[in-house]
């Protein structure tokens, strides 16, 4: 093939590419290595590339593996708030709620089947069948009288232990994090915007920590404090895991490893750089050990460093989900209407 046949061919389809993902990684970067020490990865940006015009996506919100290894990611796109997808990135099939702020998604094994909890901004919180059949909602507190009617309602999250609680994070409204029995009545509230300890600046996410086979806890986001916090699951402060430089979004947890998309780090403010988004893994003792797209973790006297971008490859990480290879899969918001990215670890 002479080199101007091969430009041509190459050009094209970086302009097919460039057509389904506008802000898909140049193909030099498709040989990159993310990340540091034993958790690096090559990037497949091409990873669940659909036809917008079809299959078309706003945020890719957040996404979560069932029994049968989908993967199934949520976006607030109306005309498919669900898309369902193979390993290899091949769409299965998509479903909607016709919900236009369509933000978290967690699933639930309950023995006999598994389900979906769906949260939608606007404040709808309710559980689905895999296929989008709506078996439960929660009501809004401020309908329920556990708000009151100055307080704003934007749920983000939601988590489920073991007993079968639900626990709600309010991450866009009052920063509360609403717990229910597993029938829906409510239990308690906890936390709340400020700056002490128990509470928070964007309480965007939550995760039940078993990791160990310790006792469950609850790791809660607040993003704007770059951390994780833990709570009892009675809704008890037991500390803080901080960040520095990464505003986080919610905790996964996979095996004995934490994982978090972080939608923006302090470039934000240090150098006006917006789509500032990289990932970050902790081991079991909550120290960071990578951050594919950021900077090394440094360590001084025991003490986190600063961390930020460091390879442009991500806009702003709103969620990751980790599969049996321990893959990732990143969900990105105000990506340009983007799709996935996968990071195959190698």
């Amino acid at each position: 093939m002479n080199s101007r046949r091969k430009f041509i061919q190459t050009s094209s389809f970086l302009g097919l590419a460039m057509s389904i993902n506008p802000y898909i990684p140049l193909l030099a970067k498709q040989e990159t290595i993310l990340g540091h020490g034993d958790f690096k990865y090559k990037i497949d940006s091409a990873w669940g590339n659909l036809d917008p015009a079809k299959v078309p996506v706003v945020n890719c919100h957040e996404m979560v593996m069932d029994r049968k290894g989908r993967m199934i990611m949520l976006t607030d796109e109306v005309k498919n708030n669900v898309i369902i997808y193979d390993q290899s990135g091949k769409l299965l099939s998509t479903w909607t709620l016709g919900l236009d702020r369509a933000h978290g998604l967690s699933l639930v094994d309950e023995g006999d089947a598994e389900y979906l909890w769906v949260v939608d901004n606007g404040g709808k919180v309710v559980k689905t069948t895999l296929d989008g059949r709506i078996i439960a909602e929660i009501k809004s507190p401020l309908a329920s009288g556990i708000y009151t009617e100055k307080m704003s309602w934007v749920p983000t999250e939601t988590a489920v232990a073991p007993n079968g609680d639900l626990y709600i994070a309010d991450g866009y409204g009052s920063q509360y994090f609403l717990q229910f029995d597993k029938d829906g009545n409510f239990i308690r509230k906890f936390g709340g915007r400020g700056n002490q300890d128990a509470e928070f600046s964007t309480a965007h996410g939550i995760a039940i920590d078993q990791r160990g086979g310790k006792a469950p806890t609850l790791l809660c986001t607040s993003r704007g404090h770059n951390s994780f916090k833990r709570f009892s699951m009675d809704g008890n402060y037991m500390e803080t895991i901080f960040l520095p430089g990464a505003f986080v979004c919610r905790p996964v947890i996979h095996g004995e490893n934490l994982y978090a998309g972080v939608c923006w780090s302090r470039l934000r403010y240090l150098e006006q750089t917006d789509n500032s988004g990289f990932v970050t893994i902790l081991d079991k003792e909550n120290k960071v050990v990578s951050n594919p797209g950021g900077t090394a973790p440094e360590y001084r006297n025991g003490e986190l460093q600063l961390m930020v971008q460091k390879e442009a490859v991500f806009k702003h990480c709103h969620d990751v989900c980790i599969d049996q290879d321990e893959n990732i899969y990143v969900c990105q918001w105000n990506a340009g209407k983007s799709y996935p990215i996968k990071l195959t670890r190698v």
